[in-house]
């Protein structure tokens, strides 16, 4: 991999570049979905590397090669911003990623644990998420200023099931009451979602935790700090008439992410391209 990142575009040009939002594989549409909910007129270019996901399971620094390999990519393309919309991957690429880039670059975990403190009641906050984000104690750093205990657990099976196209039913059911049986016990009120794959499985996961403990999605709290930092920058597009663009990549198979790409997202995902990220 080239340790050059490549050259980004500058002054009035940017304002109009499209977003460029990343994930390991499908969970991140719930980020891009909720940034065209906040930002309607923007154009999105997603891309997403599902030929080597899932991340979750595999070490941190190869992750962190992963995860710089495609946001050159998306540099390559001409973005004005970067949101790294994989919980594992700004927990692994996040300070490398500010450094490499000259475009702002927005990532799920600080967001979502900063809401996660002003909301909470009693204090103990709950977080679900990978093998790999839970090993690099992300949240846990995000978290480190508050004065709130932090509960973690791991919820490999989620990111299956979401990937298979499963939300709902007995099986996952089941899985989530196992899963989910020690933050309960740990009497948490609040939850953070810490995968983007998980807004899509919030159902029965609220079901399982019941109406006392809210749920924070880090996707719709990645969303929020994406609308905020382009306003701030001025960064917005500023011709409300304009058609936005999205394009939808992936480095596995196109047919396969537009299919469930559509069944999770609905009408959102379309017209999927398939491209291969050199590393």
């Amino acid at each position: 991999m080239d340790s050059t990142a490549p050259p980004v575009l500058d002054g009035a040009g940017r304002a109009n570049a499209p977003i460029g939002v990343f994930d390991s594989g499908f969970g991140g549409l719930t980020v891009a979905r909720a940034v065209v909910d906040l930002l309607p007129h923007e154009d999105i270019v997603y891309l997403g590397d599902t030929a080597r996901a899932p991340y979750g399971p595999r070490p941190i620094a190869q992750v962190r090669g992963f995860v710089l390999e495609a946001l050159d990519d998306l540099v390559s393309r001409g973005v004005k911003a970067l949101v790294i919309a994989c919980n594992t991957g700004s927990a692994a690429a996040l300070r490398d990623a500010r450094e490499r880039y000259g475009v702002p670059v927005i990532e799920v975990v600080v967001p979502a644990a900063r809401k996660a403190a002003a909301i909470t009641r009693n204090d103990r906050i709950g977080v679900i998420c990978t093998r790999a984000t839970a090993s690099s104690r992300a949240y846990d750093d995000a978290l480190g200023a508050s004065p709130v205990r932090l509960f973690t657990q791991v919820c490999s099976k989620f990111v299956e099931y979401v990937e298979a196209g499963v939300t709902t039913g007995s099986q996952i059911l089941a899985t989530a009451r196992e899963y989910l049986a020690p933050l309960q016990e740990a009497e948490i009120d609040t939850l953070i979602l810490g995968c983007t794959h998980y807004p899509l499985l919030s159902g029965v996961i609220s079901y399982v935790m019941g109406e006392r403990v809210t749920l924070v999605s880090s996707s719709d709290e990645c969303a929020r700090t994406t609308f905020a930092e382009l306003t701030g920058l001025g960064l917005l597009r500023d011709d409300l008439d304009h058609e936005p663009t999205r394009r939808f990549i992936t480095t596995g198979d196109a047919e396969q992410f537009q299919g469930l790409g559509r069944r999770l997202m609905g009408g959102f995902v379309d017209g999927v391209q398939a491209a291969r990220i050199p590393g």
